[in-house]
């Protein structure tokens, strides 16, 4: 039965999957992005999908820790104030959440978001046939440095994890020759995946495209919103865009899209930065996905390229790679994994991860009849997109909100 027409805003991993799940559900469904399919975050984020590790970054002690990172020239934080009232709001909603238990009831509420959301995307793998975005289930290892952090990582592990010594870690992964003598050990999971992101954004397109429900993807650049009489007026560079339903999931952009309908979204563009290099039959790469808890460095193999991904940047608005910070990358990889990659070759990358200060994603309507919001992910927008996109797709056709997210909610205002 079709629902009615619905444009998608945003041709990242978000915009995809929600276009593909409300066309699966009935809706006849138009995308529009400006620069067309994964170039913006979704180009080259770290690439895993860490269902387990989705606990958001507002916690009791991070204002101290972010004191010493500021500090670190290779640390993993750097603010810039901005002469914004936004950057101030979100910074001051953000402290407010650094708390044990804003933490705790957060993390409950996204670890149950990933685990629909691993399942959502097996089922696009499985029953749809998306493939060929080098996904492999290559587990994860946290590292810890300090002792108490690891006993108290340990603490809450499940029945699945595994606790490893340092010389575990190194005996498992031979590519923390250099790093290993340095931690104090690491949990280990076996059942977290890597993946490609813009090649699964790729080859997810290739099936929206054939779709009998998909009118097409646009280029073209929207100025503002129009709303009238419960539909929405996409006021384009090129043309004229009208929908029964409008879906805003154009990361930063959202924002400014939304301020003149008197929608407050409190979002902020968090710069992350990742180093793709090539692996040779010379480089010993790390088997599973490495994360260094105390740098919040992450290493991940995707096929046979490194992706190395850091830095959560609070500068403004640019896109622009910051050559201190690239440097500081490069250091850091090639002090702690210098034999995992081609690090001279290695393609650099920098782009703006959209997050709410509590790290929840938006996911619902917007209350302007007719709008709705699919934004906010931060770092974890490829780990939350198949789910967040049918949850989306459930509250658009009204239905009741799917069995493993029921008493939760994503709306604007809960983020």
């Amino acid at each position: 039965m079709m629902k009615g027409h619905a444009v998608v805003l945003g041709a990242g991993v978000v915009g995809i999957t929600t276009a593909w799940a409300l066309a699966e559900s009935g809706w006849r469904v138009r995308l529009l992005d400006a620069r067309g399919v994964a170039k913006g975050t979704s180009l080259r984020n770290g690439g895993q999908l860490s269902y387990r590790y989705v606990a958001p970054l507002a916690d009791a002690g991070v204002p101290l820790k972010a004191l010493r990172w500021l500090l670190d020239p290779d640390g993993p934080l750097r603010w810039r104030p901005q002469a914004e009232a936004i950057q101030w709001r979100w910074l001051g909603r953000f402290l407010a959440l650094c708390n044990g238990r804003d933490n705790r009831a957060t993390a409950a509420r996204l670890a149950r978001l990933g685990q629909y959301s691993r399942a959502c995307l097996h089922q696009l793998m499985h029953e749809q046939g998306v493939q060929g975005f080098e996904w492999k289930q290559a587990g994860k290892l946290v590292l810890f440095r300090s002792a108490s952090s690891l006993k108290g990582a340990a603490a809450s592990m499940d029945a699945t994890q595994q606790a490893w010594d340092r010389a575990q870690c190194m005996a498992q992964e031979p590519a923390l020759e250099h790093l290993g003598p340095q931690v104090a050990g690491g949990i280990y999971s076996h059942d977290e995946a890597v993946a490609d992101c813009h090649a699964f954004c790729t080859s997810l397109m290739a099936s929206l495209q054939a779709h009998p429900r998909f009118d097409g993807m646009v280029l073209d650049s929207v100025q503002r919103l129009v709303p009238e009489g419960g539909r929405v007026t996409l006021i384009g560079a090129q043309a004229t865009h009208g929908a029964d339903a409008v879906v805003l999931a154009a990361g930063i952009a959202s924002r400014q899209l939304a301020s003149p309908l008197g929608l407050k979204l409190p979002l902020y563009p968090l710069k992350g930065y990742s180093l793709d290099a090539p692996i040779g039959t010379e480089h010993v790469a790390p088997r599973a996905s490495i994360t260094d808890f105390d740098r919040k460095v992450l290493y991940a193999r995707i096929g046979q390229r490194l992706r190395v991904a850091a830095m959560v940047d609070l500068v403004g608005h640019s896109e622009a790679i910051d050559q201190r910070r690239l440097q500081s990358l490069l250091r850091v990889a090639r002090a702690d994994m210098p034999r995992a990659g081609d690090y001279a070759a290695a393609e650099p990358w920098a782009g703006l991860r959209p997050a709410t200060p509590s790290g929840a994603p938006i996911v619902g309507p917007s209350g302007v009849p007719g709008l709705w919001l699919n934004l906010g992910h931060g770092a974890l927008g490829f780990t939350f997109a198949a789910g967040s996109a049918q949850l989306l797709a459930s509250q658009m056709n009204g239905l009741a909100l799917p069995v493993e997210l029921q008493g939760d909610s994503f709306a604007l205002g809960t983020a």
